[in-house]
């Protein structure tokens, strides 16, 4: 296991959408400041904010925690929400179960988890119903 780098642990606050992207946009700017390749960037942007869109909108609250290492860049995102009943169908495109007031903000497509999953070198879900979600993504970079 390579040696962590850098760790930032972020809260995401649920329903807060006034908050809403800013830990992406965070992320964004400790990468660019490392010179991590613009590519690599936008993969780990798209990951975080759509884990964080999905804590704002699904969970009470919950943390994304961004780790560097040599190798790689991992993020785990933990929510204490409802839990994914069907974790296969939650990972198709267009599959959502976003009420209609998010889809009047312009969230809950069902795009989320699939953009998550195909920005990702490795993903994986763990859920529990009526306790809450946990995803772990790991982005390569060759630092």
């Amino acid at each position: 296991m390579a040696d962590i780098l850098m760790r930032h642990d972020f809260d995401v606050q649920g329903r807060n959408f006034d908050k809403a992207g800013e830990v992406s946009s965070e992320i964004k700017v400790i990468l660019k400041g490392l010179g991590i390749d613009s590519k690599i960037i936008r993969r780990v942007v798209v990951v975080s904010f759509e884990a964080e869109m999905n804590v704002t909108m699904y969970a009470d609250k919950g943390t994304i925690v961004f780790e560097l290492t040599d190798r790689n860049i991992l993020l785990t995102i933990s929510d204490e929400g409802p839990g994914i009943p069907d974790i296969e169908q939650a990972l198709q495109e267009g599959y959502s179960t976003a009420p209609d007031e998010m889809r009047e903000l312009g969230f809950g497509f069902g795009m989320g988890l699939p953009n998550m999953k195909k920005n990702s070198d490795e993903f994986e879900i763990d859920s529990v119903v009526a306790r809450g979600t946990t995803v772990h993504a790991r982005i390569g970079h060759n630092a």
